[in-house]
């Protein structure tokens, strides 16, 4: 039976505010919860290079070259991550000859190596397809300007010798004319064990420097960089001959004392590498262009190769299907090694594209990130990676795939210098 009194509520206990001894706790507790809302702010705001080291082997073991016995560690500042994969065709632009509509696509492939905080850190340390990078990794011993120079110069000449490698190879009369001597760097005669560091170069590393261009020898006039060869057939090993340079609009003249050259015995040599100043020259009437922008490095130019192919030949190279490629593609027709290449994969795997071609020559050491099983681990089944060494083994690969192919071309291309 319900009462008066079964409804009354116990008496609520006295409250009272804690004594100062009992909120100790409330310090921790705050200083916790300070450091919850703002830690995620502050690590996206500090530069990982604070805390981050990226370790470069610069020496390795006698023995076992696989074994790396010391280190040079510097502060990890940038990440080298995947950019995009694109098609080529719609930065392509051909007149002059008839072009055809393509049935499937040739993409190109591009990374970015942006600076990274704390909070990058923590989301990539562990993914397979982004690499850590020094500024050295980046830059090299020269600065940001330098590396934005180099890589559109680079560029410049994988379009330039990928449309001279495509018309060539679909029958067009196109030529690389000579150009002056340009140095691009100096030989080293004795790199440190890692291949890091030089510790001895050419003589000509006294007097020569980058992007000087070499007038003259001993008084005799250089036009072209063939004509340095023939000069120096006149001496030996040891001679110094004064070099008369163009340095930034002046004539500057110095003495080389000249070397044998360590690739080809027997060969004098002043000691330089020097830049490729061939100019491509098209038949008349006919313009090729194809739009990169702001974009850098010479590693698209197989797909522009064979993306070019396929704008003026009849026919589908790829058979409908859409194709990723990168490489550089050298002058006799060989598909170069490119960096990034774990990167790229991951690009390719993200637009959905699922054929991917790539130099034989990035190998198969798993502890590479350039190697081939390195990009395979990235994309998984997802994309199909096909090594290629040369152009022709390219065309056969894109034919294999069900593309059409492309009747037999002049000989690989030598170029003209």
């Amino acid at each position: 039976m319900f009462t008066q009194s079964d409804s009354v509520s116990e008496p609520r206990p006295a409250v009272r505010a804690p004594r100062r001894a009992d909120r100790w706790w409330g310090i921790p507790l705050a200083v916790l919860g300070g450091l919850a809302v703002f830690a995620p702010v502050v690590a996206a705001v500090i530069p990982a290079r604070t805390l981050v080291d990226r370790s470069r082997c610069v020496e390795y073991d006698q023995n076992d070259p696989s074994l790396c016995v010391r280190t040079n560690v510097q502060p990890a500042e940038f990440a080298l991550v995947p950019a995009d994969a694109e098609p080529v065709e719609p930065r392509l632009a051909v007149a002059g000859t008839p072009t055809y509509a393509e049935d499937g696509r040739i993409y190109f492939v591009t990374v970015r190596e942006p600076e990274i905080t704390l909070l990058d850190w923590f989301g990539i340390a562990l993914e397979p397809s982004v690499r850590l990078r020094s500024n050295e990794d980046k830059y090299g011993t020269g600065t940001s300007e330098d590396r934005l120079r180099e890589g559109q110069r680079q560029m410049t000449g994988a379009k330039d010798w990928a449309i001279y490698t495509a018309l060539t190879r679909a029958g067009f009369d196109a030529q690389m004319v000579p150009g002056v001597a340009q140095v691009d760097y100096v030989v080293c005669l004795q790199p440190n064990d890692a291949g890091t560091e030089c510790l001895n170069w050419a003589p000509a590393n006294d007097f020569l420097q980058e992007y000087d261009v070499i007038t003259s020898i001993d008084g005799r006039d250089v036009v072209i960089l063939d004509d340095v060869g023939a000069i120096l057939a006149d001496h030996e090993p040891g001679d110094v001959v004064d070099v008369t340079v163009l340095r930034n609009g002046e004539e500057v003249t110095g003495q080389v004392e000249l070397i044998d050259s360590p690739q080809d015995p027997g060969r004098t040599i002043l000691g330089f590498m020097p830049i490729d100043t061939r100019t491509l020259q098209l038949p008349e009437g006919l313009t090729v262009d194809i739009d990169t922008g702001s974009i850098g490095g010479p590693s698209a130019g197989l797909a522009f190769t064979l993306a070019l192919i396929d704008e003026v030949t009849e026919g589908s190279l790829t058979g409908g299907l859409e194709v990723a490629v990168t490489g550089t593609i050298n002058e006799d027709g060989s598909v170069g090694a490119i960096g990034g290449l774990n990167s790229k994969a991951s690009a390719v795997q993200q637009v959905g594209v699922k054929y991917f071609l790539v130099p034989t020559s990035q190998g198969y050491d798993e502890r590479s990130p350039d190697s081939i099983p390195a990009a395979e681990k990235v994309v998984g089944d997802d994309v199909q990676i096909i090594p290629v060494a040369t152009l022709e083994e390219a065309l056969a690969a894109l034919e294999a795939l069900g593309g059409d192919p492309i009747p037999a071309g002049p000989a690989a291309p030598t170029g003209q210098a």
